[in-house]
């Protein structure tokens, strides 16, 4: 496995990690001794760093990975969020970067996990109520105390991230980054560079729809968050279904699978990406962390570029509503 810095000053991970959301919510349903398998079998593979959030599950995704990794801590890089607020039953009651909110965010964590310091902690969201020095100022808080070591933010605009850096180094920005989400490219993956950062792509593999494995809309289960997700829908899902066969025959040309171009493209891009593409299976574990193998040359990312420009895909992101807390 390939290893990369968090940032200049931050720990080697993995290349590609393990995103663990869809362990506990919004892909469907799942099995908890199952995802503890998958996250024991990343682990064995050489897989370091391993995503969560506070409200993934509303906490039940971070008490998983805390059991899961209970008597393996030494050897995994734990990066969790705050920002969602949700209440008990799951409804969302929008966003906070209040300081308050940070340190009873961060405690919460610390309990679910059961560990005594985070290893990178996020900004989900930012907060478009509250200064991003007053909450980066009480994220620096709780490195001082011991309680965090290093700080990210997530979906972040680059005004905002050099605002927060500022204030304390920032050691990762998590954002979406894929081969049917490339805006990244245009001017947050030269600022990370820039400003010594590392970026960690979420949903590299387009949430399983850049795996070709997602023919209809009624593939998916009828609890399923993708359901509802433009790009997965009507005319645009037939859109992206021959971008995706398009990639398909760009990777047979290299004896490997569309997921596997998909990931190996973007670690080719730059040395200071990561990404953690998310799984409840360990054969596509399997399968996602052999793309870090996968040497592309410069024909095959021009054909992929060629196949997939930026924009190439139907559809936004999120829904509308959504979409307002991206770039914030």
């Amino acid at each position: 496995m390939q290893t990369r810095k968090l940032g200049s000053h931050g720990p080697a991970v993995s290349a590609i990690g393990l995103g663990c959301m869809g362990m506990s919510e919004f892909y469907g349903p799942s099995d908890d001794a199952t995802s503890i398998a998958v996250i024991h079998g990343a682990l064995e593979r050489g897989v370091t760093l391993f995503d969560t959030a506070d409200m993934y599950g509303v906490g039940r995704n971070e008490e998983l990975v805390g059991k899961a990794l209970a008597d393996r801590r030494d050897r995994a890089v734990i990066a969790t969020k705050f920002g969602f607020v949700r209440g008990s039953d799951g409804a969302r009651l929008g966003v906070s970067g209040r300081p308050d909110h940070v340190r009873s965010a961060c405690d919460a964590s610390l309990r679910r996990l059961k560990i005594d310091t985070i290893d990178l902690y996020y900004q989900h969201r930012v907060d478009p109520e509250v200064p991003i020095e007053d909450t980066v100022g009480a994220m620096a808080e709780l490195v001082r105390q011991g309680k965090v070591r290093y700080l990210g933010l997530s979906e972040a605009a680059p005004a905002t991230i050099r605002r927060a850096h500022a204030v304390h180094p920032i050691s990762a920005l998590q954002t979406e980054y894929s081969l049917w989400s490339r805006e990244p490219e245009a001017e947050l993956l030269g600022l990370c560079k820039e400003l010594g950062i590392a970026f960690v792509a979420y949903s590299p593999l387009g949430r399983g729809f850049l795996t070709g494995a997602i023919a209809a809309t009624d593939d998916l289960d009828a609890t399923d968050f993708r359901r509802g997700q433009p790009r997965f829908t009507g005319d645009n899902l037939d859109h992206n279904r021959a971008l995706v066969a398009k990639l398909a025959e760009r990777a047979k040309l290299r004896s490997c699978t569309t997921a596997q171009l998909s990931l190996a493209s973007l670690l080719a891009r730059a040395p200071h990406i990561t990404q953690i593409p998310g799984t409840r299976q360990l054969e596509r574990l399997d399968e996602n962390i052999a793309a870090a193998a996968i040497q592309l040359t410069p024909d095959d990312l021009a054909a992929i570029d060629a196949i997939a420009p930026v924009g190439a895909a139907a559809g936004g992101r999120y829904p509308a509503e959504r979409m307002a807390l991206i770039n914030g």
